[in-house]
């Protein structure tokens, strides 16, 4: 009985999202019987970003660290997560659109080799005024106008369902992020324990009860949270996910 009630305790903490507040990034570490995750939800698209080359040098910046060089003096870093898989050359792997403009077109090919071909992969896509996360074909039917867009797979829950494709007793573990939606909030999480397709899955459908649900990576997943003290720097990373706090630029 008291284990059952330290794990519901914790996930009250979780969604209510209590006591930290920081330029509209609520970040909360959540630890239960399987999983040790640290959760991010941002609930205003306006200051969200997609960030890859340097706007001087165009190369890859590969680092959040770098994502500061390129913002203005009063704009400040106040979370960042990779967001996709991406080749040798740190270009996306599928669509990527930045600051409305479309560097990488979305992939239809649905056999190939790593987690991005699992079926369905998806798209999480966001404008000023609404943010989703939609399965590959769901998004070409719907034609979004995006303002920034990422391609990943595979999808880990679909209309509030687990992706069918994953098994409940796998020994495929390893750190993973991904990143869910609930009525127009999104949910970034990332894993500090090793865990499986499914009982990353699970997670977002049961404890945060997401509509649909986004694989970003494995492996390398990393996150810069500043109010969790935690500013991952072990690896090289392709598209990076960030929120800009602004709140001391001037209002235009």
């Amino acid at each position: 009985m008291k284990r059952k009630l330290l794990i519901k305790c914790a996930v009250v903490a979780l969604l209510g999202f209590s006591g930290i507040v920081h330029a509209a990034v609520y970040p909360q570490h959540w630890q239960g019987e399987v999983l040790d995750v640290d959760v991010i939800k941002v609930d205003q698209p306006q200051n969200l970003r997609l960030f890859l080359m340097h706007s001087q040098t165009h190369q890859p910046l590969r680092k959040f660290s770098a994502i500061q060089q390129q913002l203005k003096s009063c704009e400040k870093l106040s979370f960042a997560m990779n967001a996709g898989m991406f080749h040798a050359d740190y270009s996306p792997v599928g669509l990527y659109v930045e600051a409305a403009q479309q560097k990488q077109k979305l992939s239809t090919v649905k056999q190939g080799y790593g987690n991005f071909h699992m079926q369905p992969n998806g798209v999480l896509a966001w404008n000023q005024q609404e943010m989703m996360i939609a399965t590959t074909e769901d998004y070409q039917k719907r034609k979004f106008d995006a303002e920034y867009a990422t391609q990943s797979g595979p999808m880990l829950v679909i209309n509030k369902q687990i992706n069918p494709n994953f098994l409940k007793d796998s020994d495929s573990l390893k750190r993973r992020n991904g990143v869910g939606i609930k009525d127009q909030t999104l949910y970034f999480v990332i894993s500090n324990t090793a865990v499986s397709f499914y009982q990353f899955a699970l997670f977002f459908q049961k404890k945060l009860q997401v509509q649909n649900a986004l694989y970003l990576d494995g492996t390398i997943s990393s996150a810069y949270i500043p109010q969790l003290k935690r500013a991952d720097s072990h690896f090289n990373l392709g598209p990076m996910i960030a929120y800009i706090d602004q709140q001391y630029c001037p209002s235009n």
